[in-house]
């Protein structure tokens, strides 16, 4: 299939291939491979980056947690709970460094990474229990962490997104800690594949039906699907927080990303909604394309907005 692609993302499109989800082990080292590739963002002001073990869900380890906090912004300061992308099946603390350090540095907030335990070792509900012990940490430490209680975010990429919208259903399903916000890039939402997009999209850069396929079954691990581990299928959207939700053309999984905003709007929660023409999955990380010049700064805007109300 041809893909009007933007061009400054045309070159590279063909090189992108998908991780292969088949082998987990690969898999992991391949991103590993892609991220230490990617340019760094350089902070106009310093950003303090630090790890700390936190307590994890009840007879769970503790869950690793990386903290990026501007140097120079007066507490308290916001937060953005943050969990790194990966098919559910890779990544880790270092995945998210860049995206972290350029949002503690150009939105003004503390950014608290989990390092979650992956699937297939680890399947449903083993990562989001870890992002959501993060969440009540960083609300019931917010004292001792320098920050406001009251404006606590979650948000995530692709997978990352899939466990932050699972993060705001579940912290108002079991009456948890408030989240002021949910920012969504490209996430994945719905483990069905019956959208268009999802149907059509075989060959796309980064991610494709095949890849997906292979992450949804390991990280369900053969369970049903709850609307915590695929927020699409959950019922009720109200009483969530606001939310932007960014979607890209050439993505399989740009259609339930619509749906959802769409589903979040007409359930009353205030949702912004972005499509990024010609980019495609993950594409962002091409920091030189118009397309994500303008994904970057919509997300800074995005958070401001929301963060520093």
């Amino acid at each position: 299939m041809t893909h009007d692609f933007d061009p400054d993302l045309a070159d590279a499109a063909p090189r992108l291939r998908p991780l292969d989800y088949a082998d987990p082990v690969s898999a992991r080292a391949a991103l590993r491979a892609v991220m230490a590739r990617q340019p760094r963002h350089e902070p106009v002001s310093e950003v303090l980056v630090r790890d700390q073990t936190v307590p994890g869900p009840v007879g769970a380890p503790g869950v690793v947690v990386r903290l990026h906090r501007p140097a120079a912004r007066v507490d308290p300061l916001p937060a953005l709970v943050f969990p790194h992308w990966g098919g559910f099946v890779t990544g880790d603390l270092d995945t998210v460094d860049t995206a972290a350090t350029r949002i503690a540095d150009l939105v003004g907030a503390v950014v608290v990474s989990p390092d979650y335990r992956l699937a297939p070792e680890h399947p449903y509900p083993a990562g989001l229990e870890d992002c959501y012990a993060a969440l009540e940490w960083t609300v019931a430490e917010a004292a001792a962490l320098g920050v406001d209680a009251d404006r606590v975010a979650v948000g995530g990429f692709s997978a990352g997104g899939a466990l932050a919208a699972g993060l705001a259903l579940l912290a108002r399903d079991r009456s948890g800690p408030r989240v002021c916000f949910q920012y969504l890039l490209f996430p994945q939402l719905d483990d069905r594949l019956t959208t268009p997009s999802a149907r059509s999209f075989v060959d796309t850069p980064m991610l494709d039906r095949r890849s997906l396929e292979l992450s949804w079954g390991h990280y369900l691990g053969g369970a049903a699907a709850s609307g915590h581990a695929a927020p699409a299928r959950a019922e009720d959207l109200s009483g969530l927080p606001p939310a932007f939700v960014g979607v890209c053309e050439y993505d399989p999984l740009r259609d339930e990303g619509i749906d959802y905003a769409h589903r979040l709007a007409a359930s009353g929660v205030e949702a912004e909604l972005a499509h990024y023409s010609g980019a495609f999955h993950g594409s962002i990380g091409l920091a030189h394309a118009a397309s994500s010049r303008r994904m970057i700064a919509d997300q800074v805007t995005a958070l401001r907005r929301a963060l520093h109300p």
